[in-house]
């Protein structure tokens, strides 16, 4: 039985699902998923698949890629005998200019991979760590890069441009966007839920930790809230969003900050956590009863309305709004939130069933009369660095 392995390194993670697949088909199906966690103080395992919890145990030894990756190719070939690996994708954050598909990994490709850290130096990194870890490890296993800037490709250049001289723009100074394979999958299931509807103005709100929202019309990327890195648009857990530039000349110039201190405030000290000082987990936030913690909160639902304004404008209109990522699918009172600013809209809140969702199932939460109608989907990343896997490695 042939499979594909699906990666997403971070810097104190590793996510994994491992996906079946027959050798002249590139449809997927998930065998089983987990990850690790503590890198790099104490490495703990999980795995499940649909049914049962597989395995949950703290690993011996350094807590690093080399040891969590070492422990998971042993694991499935324990665990699953039958299953012949023959292939891996990851996750890669950003995909510069280079890359509006996925592509098999080489040298060549790593090269450009590290040039662009300074773009995303919260992912990248390890992003690429979990790569060469995997080569030293298993070198001669096929691995393929899925970027999350792909799906923006084909954006009009206007909605790619900066105010900036033309030449910044030919030398790559341009809005990429991310979540992009969030963003596919969306698109790829929507077809499945509504039809025909799904090809019209969708606007589509990826909240986790990071967040975005994206523009759709005819199941395409139109526009988005990131931009050149993935500090930009909607306030994160801890990145700042969009701010006036100003701001950070006169940290430079006034306050004596240098790239470093901005680096450091912009990606990992603003965001919900310098808004509320309390935390950059939303869970907590919502049960943590102090202004700043519910400033924090308001903050976060004004802004998802404000760009869903512009996005809106984008489009001419709006057909159909989709929650989705950590938050999007599982906070019910930011839904909520965000959906009693959206009158304007015309926009019919079921309350009930908003707050009473069965988890892992796209739902409409709209009523009947709803002029656009609103859905929480979970998203699927895996299935989507799996699909290309196959067909990059495969022939299918």
């Amino acid at each position: 039985m042939h499979a594909a392995l699906s990666l997403n390194s971070g810097s104190s993670s590793i996510k994994f699902a491992l996906y079946t697949f027959e050798s002249d088909s590139s449809e997927p199906t998930l065998l089983c998923q987990g990850e690790f966690e503590g890198i790099p103080n104490m490495l703990h395992f999980t795995a499940h698949d649909s049914k049962n919890s597989l395995d949950d145990e703290t690993i011996e030894g350094k807590a690093n890629f080399k040891t969590a990756l070492s422990h998971l190719f042993n694991w499935i070939k324990t665990t699953y005998p039958q299953v012949q690996l023959t292939a891996a994708g990851h996750r890669i954050v950003h995909g510069g200019e280079r890359y509006g598909d996925s592509v098999r990994i080489d040298e060549d490709v790593l090269n450009y991979l590290d040039m662009l850290i300074p773009l995303a130096p919260l992912h990248q990194p390890h992003n690429i760590a979990g790569i060469r870890t995997l080569q030293s490890l298993h070198p001669t296993l096929p691995q393929v890069a899925c970027f999350d800037t792909s799906f923006h490709h084909i954006q009009p250049k206007l909605a790619t441009l900066f105010a900036l001289p033309q030449h910044f723009w030919d030398e790559g100074i341009r809005r990429y966007g991310f979540h992009g394979l969030s963003y596919h999958y969306i698109s790829e299931i929507l077809p499945e839920l509504i039809g025909e509807k799904s090809k019209g103005r969708v606007v589509i709100a990826h909240l986790g930790h990071g967040a975005s929202m994206c523009a759709l019309k005819d199941l395409k990327s139109s526009a988005t809230t990131m931009g050149l890195t993935a500090l930009d648009g909607l306030p994160m857990g801890t990145r700042c969003g969009s701010i006036d530039p100003g701001v950070l000349l006169y940290l430079l110039s006034e306050k004596g900050y240098s790239i470093e201190d901005l680096t450091n405030l912009l990606y990992k000290k603003s965001g919900l956590l310098g808004l509320s000082g309390v935390s950059d987990d939303m869970r907590e936030l919502l049960n943590t009863n102090t202004p700043r913690a519910m400033e924090a909160i308001n903050y976060f639902c004004y802004h998802i309305q404000r760009e869903l304004g512009s996005l809106v404008a984008v489009l001419g209109g709006l057909d159909v709004l989709v929650f989705t990522g950590g938050i999007g699918e599982n906070a019910s009172t930011i839904r909520q939130k965000v959906c009693e600013g959206l009158k304007w809209l015309n926009i019919e809140f079921d309350e009930v069933l908003n707050s009473s969702l069965p988890s892992h199932t796209a739902i409409q939460i709209s009523t009947p009369q709803s002029q656009a109608s609103v859905w929480v989907i979970p998203t699927n990343e895996e299935i989507i660095i799996a699909k290309d896997v196959v067909k990059l490695t495969q022939g299918g």
